[in-house]
């Protein structure tokens, strides 16, 4: 634990004080710059936002903007320690808006502790802020606080304690009841705890369907009953009952659920014992929850058990809910945030456990494998589903209910745009997956037993992007689709080729014997060779016409990969050599670079036709392209045999393909800053920024690709193998499940662009 102070400490003081800063994100480098920014400028965008106060949602950064409040008299697990020290817990808030829903958070700690006059400050801040996330303020004042500020705000306040913690809890709880066959209306719940955030789980329980007289609570002082005065105040003599009863052994007996938001070990083995079958058990108190989650399942191996610990399954952890049903009131202008959008953010957060889960979210957690059932109730923080289906699940409610002041016309657009926010290829893959979606392709996968590629191929199925054709063993691809939690059925979702045992063995060796029999390979190598090489059994049924396209990888290297594919399938008639492209999605925009993997030292032919199918490549992403030649030289600044090279390839290209925008050779920086390249050479053929650039060998486009992802951290898609004359392709040992799935929908789009007749 002293380590873990020294460490907390250390990462809040350095490289600078605090987890966060203020950036502009508008280019202030010039004079003009600054005349837009600031006076005389910005008086347009005050008038238009008198003219019409929507316009600040368009204008400003309100409609993206949270205040994090507090005045510091409940924080965590500190308690009252004022305002003050409580800004490390809300600058944290503020990040994890940031991180998870791309939300810009300004916490606010006021030392402030009248209820009334917090309200006041809290009250004028509206102008600043899209929405209002109240945080550790202690009951009962907090529930006076965020009615008062709901009742004279047209924004929503939300108070995450409460709210928050009670959408997590009804998820589990609702999934819980799944598991275990009970209906919501039957089931019999004790509650240890009477604070903020119990009494808004009981209120939003109830609204699912638990019945008032069904719950029992318990505090401090006991059950809390009728006639009972002791640390009473209106919102707990809510839940007061006629009971004899007075203490939590009493109650407990025959419960279904047990919800704990209280202390400790409260809730003993005697007493968890005494439940109903199955039991439902959430103990939440943090650090150390009201049973330990080891003595709790100890006790009962039939109980579901959610805890607050990250090292146990099923985390009720606040951070699932309040970034994405904030993103989505904010996407709508939403005036509150109302019980029918948290349920609605309830049954979203239900039905994503019952999907199946990306592979990031394994990588994550270090986990081999999460299935729906009762050690998996509720998604983990870093699924990248949350943000997207969360969102639109609040903004549809909040539209629905008439709270929305911006309704969203499209949801579908609105989904579209925030599945850029979990992957950044998103957009840029757009064009390819709707077109692999139009007419289902045969796509054959080498390495059929591996991870990656069987999580790709339940994307891929889900998506209906391909037929998956796997090469592998039958136990072992069944075993693995089990042990990952997958959903895929042979032969209703995939075929399966057994390399040990296909009937269709000796045709394949024949094939592969005609086509390399004049280079060495005698029959039994041939044998051999189909036997133990996925590889060439896939490249054979491409070129057979058993599948339209292939995936190679991610296994083994890449230059045998790619061998093997220009051995059984061969070249196009315009390419003598495979190379490649790849894709860097940067913030600025999609970069393509080649070649990346292949051409160690390219003549001008190479150079030539590298270019023409690289672009033809980049038109498939629905992007016009626009090439850059890069070299050492500057339009004719030094002179080389490189040089020359790209000088004669440009006029090369310009003879076979007249219409395409391209110059060189170039530097680098001349390709991607126009205003730069306009002050040497002022009549270039290439307007705006480049956005494929060929690069002069292998050594400079490997190292371009690496240091630019590297250094900025973006999406890359590829590599894109140019050349072969059916559609192929590898990926590396590096790539993800996101990024076999990308290349799974190029190759199908390919392959549809080929029988359409199109060129490349």
């Amino acid at each position: 634990m002293s380590q873990l102070r020294d460490d907390a400490l250390d990462y809040h003081a350095r490289p600078v004080a605090g987890k966060l800063e203020v950036r502009a994100t508008k280019p202030l480098s010039t004079q003009r710059d600054l005349s837009l920014a600031y006076s005389p400028g910005v008086a347009a965008a005050c008038e238009a936002i008198a003219a019409d106060p929507q316009e600040a949602a368009r204008l400003t950064s309100r409609g993206n903007l949270v205040a994090v409040v507090t005045n510091g008299t409940a924080v965590l697990g500190l308690g009252s320690i004022g305002a003050l020290a409580s800004k490390p817990v809300m600058e944290g808030k503020a990040v994890l808006f940031k991180k998870f829903a791309g939300i810009d958070a300004f916490d606010i700690e006021l030392d402030e502790h009248d209820p009334e006059k917090l309200c006041d400050i809290v009250a004028a801040l509206e102008p600043t802020f899209g929405a209002i996330n109240l945080e550790d303020i202690k009951a009962p004042e907090c529930f006076l606080i965020e009615r008062n500020l709901r009742e004279r705000m047209r924004i929503p306040v939300f108070h995450d304690d409460q709210h928050g913690t009670a959408i997590i809890v009804a998820a589990a709880i609702a999934n819980g009841l799944v598991l275990v066959g009970k209906r919501i209306e039957e089931v019999r719940l004790v509650c240890s705890g009477a604070g903020a955030a119990a009494l808004a789980c009981l209120d939003l329980l109830v609204a699912m369907g638990v019945r008032p007289e069904n719950i029992t609570v318990t505090d401090i002082a006991g059950v809390v009953h009728e006639g009972r005065n002791e640390l009473m105040d209106p919102w707990k003599a809510k839940w007061a009952r006629p009971t004899a009863a007075r203490t939590l052994g009493d109650i407990i007996v025959g419960a279904d659920i047990f919800l704990g938001v209280s202390a400790a070990n409260v809730l003993k083995p005697e007493m968890l014992a005494a439940m109903a079958d199955r039991p439902i058990v959430l103990a939440l108190a943090n650090p150390n929850p009201e049973i330990p989650y080891e003595l709790a399942k100890a006790t009962r191996p039939d109980a579901i058990v959610a805890t607050g610990r990250s090292d146990h399954p099923n985390q009720v952890n606040n951070v699932l809910c309040f970034p994405y049903i904030f993103r989505g009131a904010l996407d709508v202008g939403a005036t509150t945030i109302n019980t029918e959008m948290a349920l609605a953010c309830v049954r979203a957060l239900a039905d994503l456990v019952r999907t199946t889960t990306p592979e990031m979210v394994h990588l994550a957690y270090q986990t081999e494998y999460l299935s729906f059932g009762p050690e998996y109730l509720i998604p983990k923080p870093f699924d990248p589903r949350l943000v997207v289906e969360l969102p639109v699940a609040v903004a549809k409610a909040a539209m629905e209910t008439g709270v929305a002041s911006r309704p969203i016309e499209d949801l579908a657009v609105y989904r579209a745009s925030l599945d850029q926010k979990v992957y950044k290829s998103g957009l840029i893959m757009r064009p390819q997956i709707n077109r692999a979606k139009a007419s289902l392709q045969r796509l054959a996968f080498t390495h059929g037993e591996e991870e990656r590629i069987l999580r790709a191929v339940q994307v891929v199925v889900e998506d209906k992007m391909a037929r998956p054709i796997l090469i592998g063993r039958p136990d072992v691809v069944q075993a693995r689709i089990e042990r990952y939690g997958l959903r895929l059925v042979q032969d209703r979702d995939f075929d399966l080729v057994n390399p040990y045992s296909d009937p269709r063995y000796n045709d394949y060796v024949a094939f592969y014997r005609d086509q390399m029999g004049r280079r060495g390979v005698t029959p039994e190598l041939a044998r051999e060779v189909v036997r133990t090489e996925p590889t060439v059994i896939a490249a054979i049924m491409v070129a057979r016409g058993e599948a339209d396209a292939m995936i190679a990888g991610p296994v083994g290297r890449f230059i045998d990969h790619l061998r093997d594919i220009q051995d059984v399938i061969g070249m196009r008639p315009d390419i003598r050599e495979a190379s490649t492209v790849h894709g860097l999605v940067l913030d600025r925009g999609v970069l393509f670079l080649a070649d990346t993997y292949v051409s160690d030292a390219p003549t001008v032919e190479k150079i030539v036709e590298t270019t023409l199918a690289a672009s033809q490549a980049v038109k498939r992403f629905g992007i016009e392209p626009k090439v850059a030649l890069i070299s050492h030289s500057n339009f004719g600044s030094r002179e080389s045999p490189q040089v020359r090279i790209m000088h004669d390839a440009l006029t090369a290209i310009r003879a076979r393909a007249p219409g395409l925008e391209i110059d060189g050779e170039m530097h680098a920086d001349s390709a991607l800053i126009p205003s730069l390249r306009d002050k040497i050479l002022p009549d270039s053929t290439l307007t705006g920024e480049a956005n494929l650039l060929i690069m002069p060998g292998l050594d400079a486009a490997h190292i371009a690709y690496n240091l630019v992802k590297a250094v900025t951290g973006c999406v890359s898609i590829g590599p894109i193998v140019l050349g072969p004359r059916l559609p192929a392709h590898v990926v590396t040992p590096s790539v993800t499940a996101r990024g076999i799935t990308n290349m799974a929908a190029i190759a199908c789009a390919e392959a549809i662009a080929l029988r359409q007749g199109e060129a490349g």
